[in-house]
């Protein structure tokens, strides 16, 4: 399949039409579909079988929801998928007692469902379910941060936020630990991006990864939309 300008297109009006339906901030929550099925003469199948804003009865299902948001990433647009991570983070559901008194479940892991029908809207569901978690891990660490083990060496991709200028990453391979330093260049700047394994500039756009037990110190310098 060719992909071209008429597919970027249409791939952003649909995510324009995710954000503007499906995601809901004032519930903290980034349903599947809307609106559920209840009365509908269309059987989906099981899924009838849960309520209305339950799981994957129009519910927020973490996977898919985690999904969108590495989608605004790759898209380019870095703010709006942090902003979502944010969404979607467990400890933004439980910050306040009324917060909890909602949720309802642990807000220190990953709920596999959110419900977001009245009068249950922003409830938990599903706690403990190891692939969100492990989906939103990916989100955060090689989506956004943009670290990507490929073999024996890292491909680093960061997608940083406008409000930060750095970050630091402490990086165990096997024995052995990179301490990466990623740094956005000033917009005025005519510096190229940039990037120095233990002070050498590498001419690849990787790192490569020796388990020699010594330290090893990665500079990056990136010019970050």
């Amino acid at each position: 399949m060719i992909s071209g300008a008429g597919d970027s297109s249409r791939s952003r009006q649909a995510m324009q039409s995710v954000d503007q339906r499906l995601v809901r901030r004032e519930a903290g929550l980034i349903q599947l579909f809307d609106p559920p099925f209840d009365k509908s003469a269309l059987d989906p199948g099981y899924i009838k079988g849960y309520i209305p804003g339950v799981r994957e009865n129009g519910g927020q299902y973490t996977h898919g929801a985690i999904w969108t948001a590495m989608a605004f990433a790759l898209m380019g647009e870095n703010d709006h998928a942090w902003e979502l991570f944010s969404l979607l983070n467990p400890i933004h559901h439980g910050g306040t007692p009324e917060q909890i008194a909602v949720y309802k479940v642990e807000p220190y892991v990953v709920a596999a469902d959110v419900y977001a029908v009245a009068p249950h809207t922003g409830r938990g569901g599903w706690t403990w379910y190891t692939g969100s978690a492990g989906w939103m891990y990916r989100l955060l660490i090689e989506t956004l941060l943009g670290v990507n083990l490929e073999g024996d060496q890292l491909r680093l991709t960061p997608r940083m936020p406008k409000s930060w200028t750095s970050y630091k990453i402490h990086y165990r391979f096997r024995q052995t630990v990179y301490h990466i330093t990623i740094t956005r260049l000033d917009a005025d700047t005519e510096e190229a991006n940039q990037l120095r394994l233990d002070g050498n500039e590498l001419a690849a756009k990787t790192v490569p990864l020796v388990d020699d037990r010594q330290e090893h110190f990665v500079e990056m310098k990136v010019r970050s939309s």
